[in-house]
This record gives structure tokens, sequence and C-alpha cells, in this order.
């Protein structure tokens, strides 16, 4: 019989707070809860208001718990892509076994050791993704573990972000009774989970166009290699809606999503519908060519933005194309105005699982999976963490956010653990 794990994962964006319960055995994802709901305190990413995010955070875990009548405690964090950071790092360590085969011990000291560099004060080490092992000059593998070797070798890349963003999401996540199982960079995540293996190797931009700002996360060689954030979303086409048709911003919301359509040429003249006026009874008449021409303007703008990034990063091909996904990627006509001004391929990724057919989940999916993929990798799958937390809250009368104490994991620690008990020795 096989072993399935629990996983919460907990992704806050500028537009909305999604919390996913997913249970993973061999590979495969079923989604049991969701969360999701309208945030407050986070703009462009990063949170100007620890309150009111704290009970963003809450409403969005009580959704997730009432759907499958349990308490949630762990969770898999995503740290947004602000002032995130990404430098090459080696590790090197003599092989320390008596018969010179490789282990786990010798993957968890290598892995430190190629954190031994000095980071800014006003920076935090996120995590460490490591991107091949060598043993005695033997390059490209990915797991030594069982090979006989002298001298192990470990090229990777550090994530390292603002210690001020980091340490307010923490205290966020503190607040709101939960326990930090892992983190991840979402620009990580989200790229692991929407591109194909093919499309990591050859050169692909993963372009997560949220509610606050859009994030680009560049794969290449299998391997995220650059990341950047643009403060442009969709909210910024909801407030161009709200102001040239003098509609209440809800209401243009709800245009944006009914009748929105990014490609002017593409855009129906004969689809019309009325829109209510500030301070006044009466309601305009609209095309949704009309809308299209304000909504192409905005979003004209961020993929020229996004071309400067490009430029910016050092990005001179794309051989697999760009991937949207994001909140705003299911607007229609979006595909056609990106391969018009990119002048690239491009595919729009939405998740495939129940409960969560919306490409604003993919990150939220993306966190599940990747730190599925790392328990594997670690052999960490079994430890009993995430389900012994949910069997113990199902015996409880009344779900209560008590933090439990963090279950050890055996068979070594990955470097994101390190980095995890790194953080909570911030807030004891």
């Amino acid at each position: 019989m096989s072993q399935s794990e629990l996983y919460v994962s907990l992704d806050i964006g500028s537009s909305s707070v999604k919390v996913l319960i997913g249970e993973m055995a061999n590979k495969s994802l079923h989604v049991i809860g969701v969360g999701n709901v309208k945030s407050n305190g986070i703009k462009k990413g990063a949170i100007v208001d620890i309150d009111a995010t704290v009970q963003s955070i809450k409403k969005a875990v009580d959704q997730a718990e009432r759907m499958i009548g349990k308490s949630i405690h762990e969770v898999v964090l995503g740290i947004p892509a602000n002032k995130m950071m990404l430098q090459s790092v080696k590790g090197v360590v003599a092989v320390n076994s008596e018969n010179r085969e490789i282990t786990d011990d010798d993957m968890d000291r290598v892995l430190e050791a190629a954190q031994v560099m000095s980071i800014p004060p006003e920076r935090e080490l996120v995590n460490i993704i490591p991107e091949q092992y060598i043993v005695d000059h033997l390059d490209e593998i990915k797991d030594p573990r069982g090979m006989i070797g002298i001298r192990l070798e470990m090229d990777g890349t550090m994530v390292t972000t603002s210690k001020t963003i980091l340490h307010n999401v923490l205290r966020c996540v503190e607040r709101a009774g939960l326990q930090i199982r892992d983190i991840y960079p979402q620009p990580l995540a989200a790229g692991y989970y929407a591109l194909t293996e093919d499309e990591k190797n050859h050169g692909t931009a993963c372009i997560d166009i949220g509610g606050g700002s859009t994030s680009i996360a560049i794969f290449q060689d299998g391997h995220l290699v650059a990341s950047t954030v643009i403060p442009v979303g969709g909210d910024h086409v909801t407030k161009d809606l709200s102001i040239v048709l003098k509609t209440p911003t809800d209401q243009a919301e709800k245009i944006k999503l009914e009748y929105g359509h990014a490609f002017y040429d593409n855009a129906s003249e004969d689809e019309l519908f009325e829109v209510p006026v500030i301070g006044s009874d009466t309601k305009e008449q609209y095309s949704q060519k009309y809308i299209s021409e304000i909504i192409g303007v905005r979003l004209e703008e961020l993929f020229e933005l996004i071309l400067d990034e490009f430029y910016r990063l050092g990005v001179q091909d794309l051989p697999g194309g760009v991937v949207l996904t994001g909140g705003m990627a299911k607007l229609e006509g979006l595909p056609e105005l990106a391969r018009n001004i990119l002048q690239t391929r491009v595919r729009l990724f939405t998740p495939e699982y129940i409960g969560v057919r919306e490409p604003q989940y993919t990150t939220s999916v993306g966190l599940i999976q990747y730190a599925y993929m790392e328990d594997v990798f670690y052999g960490r799958i079994g430890s009993g963490a995430a389900l012994g937390n949910q069997q113990k809250v199902e015996q409880e009368p009344k779900p209560q956010k008590q933090r439990p104490q963090k279950q050890p994991k055996e068979n070594g620690e990955g470097v994101v653990t390190k980095a995890k008990k790194m953080f909570d020795r911030f807030f004891e």
C-alpha cells in the first residue's frame, strides 16, 4: 500500500490569500480543502499591515478547515519574489565514511559548506537549491548517495531575500497560529510545477500575473536562474476601468472578469453591458471592444516592462517561450496580446485538479508539489509530521490553533529545514 502525506500550502498574495490542503501519494495530488479570501494589508506583494494580513490568513485557513473538518497546524509557506536575489554557491567536503560511500550525512555537510559565505546583514537566507553534485570531478550527478568517492562537491543557487520582508511574513504566519513546515520562493514553486521538463531545460520564462504585482522566473538547464518582480498587476487594470468608466471599484472588477478582453482586435463590438455610474442612479452602456482598449493599454505597458526586465537580466533568447499563469492570466485574449508584444511562443497554464482549475492556484499547488519532491529526495515521506498532526486534531472536539512540537525528521535534514530552524530562533 502506498504511503500518503498531507500538505497544506499558504500563498499570501496582494489580491488574495490562498490555503490549499492536498494529499500526495505516488506523485499524485488529491486536493481535499481550499481556502481563498481577499487579502488585506498587502500592497505590491509586501505586507503593509500585520494585523490585517493575519486576519486574512485566519479566514483562508478557516475556510479550508471547514471543508475537511480538521484543524490546520503546519503549512508550506511561499515567500514573495520581492527583493529576492539568486547567487551561485559551491560546497566541497571530504567523504566521511571508511568505505568512502556517500551518505545522507555527506549530503548535509556539503549543503552546510555551501552556506559558509557572508550574507549582508539586511538579507536572510531562504534556501539553497542544488543544481548538480560532483564526485571526484565526475559532474552532472543528481543524487550521489551510494556512490564511492573521496571528494564531494555541490554547485547550487543560494536564495536570499530582504530580512524585513521575510520576518514580516513569518510574523504574520506565527500570529495566525501556524507552524512552518517548509519555506520556498513562490516563483520557484510556480515554475517547477507549471513548466514541462523540456521548457525548464531549453530556457523559458514563467510569468505569474497577480493582483498587485507580476513575478518573472527564468528557467534554464532545468534550474531557476533569474527572478524579478514588476509592481503592476490585475488591480491596476481594475483601477483603470473604475476611473475611465466612472464606476465603483467592485463593479469594475466584476466587469473585468465577466466582459474583459485583452486583445482589441478580437473583442466584440456587439456585446453590450450596462455600468452603474458613481454618484448617480443612471447607467452607461459600453461594448467589450471599448473596455478592451482600456485593458489593452495597461497590459501592453506590463508586457513592455517585462521585455525591459528580460533585457536587464540578460535574457537574449527563450527557446521554450513564455508560460503565463496567475489570477490575471485567465483574462480572455491575454495570450494573443502577449504573443504580439513579446514575439515568442506563449502558453497559458492552469492546474488540472478538481477545485483548483484556475491559474491563480498555480503557486499554491506548486508549493505542495515542490515540498513533496524534496521530501521524497531526502527520504522524509512517512515521517508522520503533517499526517500525525491531522490525525491528532481529528479527535479534538473543537479545532484550536495551538502549535504542536515539531516532529524530528529522519534520514537527514534538507537545507530548507535548517533555514526554518534559524527562522524559528528569531521568534524565541
